[in-house]
């Protein structure tokens, strides 16, 4: 049930949810905070929002695991790269989903492990 007043406001809020996840540039673990905030915020006002909002936790998430990772790696020498290559990577498939959701329309984000259902 949605208690948004307008379709545009409901999927203002969706981008939001991704875009949200651009706090991890400030705040450690922002990328994960900032979209677990809007989504527990409004997931019960919109079955949108509360889509959207589970896929870019579950990106974000998947990606810090990823992050983890590749920061062990750097042990290996190939860390430094797949650094650089997953927050390339994060940036280009935030902006996909943002630029998706405000058309309407339906973007699954790759690489992302569905943690919250």
């Amino acid at each position: 049930m949605s208690e948004f007043a307008t379709p545009s406001e409901e999927r203002n809020w969706a981008m939001f949810c991704h875009l949200s996840a651009f706090s991890g540039l400030i705040i450690p673990f922002g990328n994960i905070i900032g979209p677990l905030i809007l989504w527990s915020m409004k997931k019960d006002q919109s079955e949108l929002v509360n889509r959207e909002g589970k896929k870019a936790l579950n990106f974000q998430i998947s990606m810090s695991i990823y992050l983890f990772i590749s920061a062990f790696l750097i042990i290996i020498g190939i860390g430094i790269l797949l650094l650089i290559a997953l927050g390339l990577v994060n940036l280009i498939f935030i902006v996909m989903a943002v630029v998706k959701t405000l058309n309407g329309e339906d973007y699954q984000y790759p690489l992302s492990i569905k943690i919250i259902n």
